[in-house]
């Protein structure tokens, strides 16, 4: 009896995909967003997964997994200086000068901010040739003046390193659009996009971007600024940007706002033509008044008067008077003391 095994599926989740390639989850997504490790996009959920195949391209490559590893392995500033055989000050000068662009970053205890940069790229900064001066001679004096005048375009590098991230894993103009604003501040996206609507759609579409600390912390703040444009510059390329894929959006489907408007809401009801109805008959008519001894209605008493030993208060209408009235005189009960009516 052959037993059936369950067929692995086509996709499978980043986690486990990690496990299956011997990568840690952070090295398993930096090796996504620089294009390590291809991810599809699962269209029954929307989230991110990775194929079979892809993971069997990986296992067949040369060296698998120390080849992979080493592709996505960060350093910081002391481990950086010394793979590049310079100094920790000069290190840090090339990376404020923007020559060494960072992939990650994150706050210690002290709240200062630990860049971290891809071993990978520093050691082909020092093959190219290009920057031997930079290595081992003495920085240009206009290069010194923009240190002195406080230059860091760490931040700014890292932005625009993680945004082409960000881009590539866009599927459409408004995610692209979504992707931008989130390095805008606040007052620039709404000058941008006045429509409520789009902008709600904008905040929803924005990816999450990496958290430093609980919301309103110091270390939060912090991070929010450095992962928010600063520079004019850099602000005006950023907004323009936007702009353009607002522009993309809307061209398919051009509108303010798809939410109706309270006039919309607003239902009319539809004329009720009146039709004239016969007033309703009473449940009872009224009764006239009858005389006990012969039985024949008499005519010398009106009907809103009160019959002699019934009880009832003056004002009250015959409409409250029918058979139940009668029935209730007939009854010996009700009938007063001494009345020759009474029966024998």
């Amino acid at each position: 009896m052959t037993t059936l095994t369950p067929e692995r599926p086509a996709l499978c989740a980043p986690s486990r995909a990690a496990r299956e390639l011997g990568l840690k989850r952070y090295e398993f997504d930096l090796a996504v967003e620089l294009g390590r490790i291809r991810i599809v996009s699962d269209g029954a959920s929307g989230g991110r997964r990775v194929a079979r195949t892809e993971i069997a391209r990986l296992h067949a490559q040369p060296g698998f997994p120390q080849k992979l590893r080493e592709r996505v392995r960060v350093v910081g500033t002391k481990e950086g200086a010394s793979l590049m055989g310079v100094s920790e000050g000069r290190f840090a000068r090339l990376a404020r000068l923007g020559l060494l662009v960072p992939v990650r970053f994150y706050l210690n205890r002290y709240r200062a901010v630990v860049w971290l940069y891809l071993a990978e790229e520093l050691r082909e900064f020092v093959a190219s040739g290009e920057h031997a001066d930079l290595i081992t001679g003495r920085t240009p004096e206009t290069l010194r003046n923009q240190l002195t005048a406080g230059l860091d375009l760490r931040p700014r590098n890292w932005r625009g390193r993680h945004l082409g991230f960000l881009l590539r894993q866009a599927d459409d103009p408004w995610a692209r659009a979504g992707a931008i604003a989130a390095f805008l501040p606040g007052e620039e996206i709404a000058a941008i996009v006045q429509v409520p609507y789009e902008r709600a759609k904008l905040d929803r579409l924005r990816p999450n971007l990496p958290e430093h600390g609980a919301s309103g912390s110091p270390s939060a703040l912090l991070g929010e600024q450095i992962m928010t444009a600063q520079d004019a510059d850099e602000i005006a390329w950023l907004s323009a940007d936007l702009a353009r894929q607002l522009e993309a959006a809307r061209a398919p489907c051009p509108t303010s706002s798809p939410v109706p408007s309270r006039r919309d809401h607003a239902v009319r009801r539809p004329r009720v033509r009146r039709v004239p109805t016969a007033p309703v008959p009473p449940l009872f008519a009224p009764a006239a008044p009858v005389d006990i001894a012969t039985g024949r209605a008499r005519s010398d008493i009106p009907v809103s008067a009160p019959l002699p030993g019934s009880g009832r208060r003056p004002g009250v209408t015959g409409a409250l008077r029918g058979p139940l009235t009668w029935m209730r005189r007939r009854s010996p009960r009700s009938a007063p003391a001494g009345d020759p009516t009474r029966g024998t």
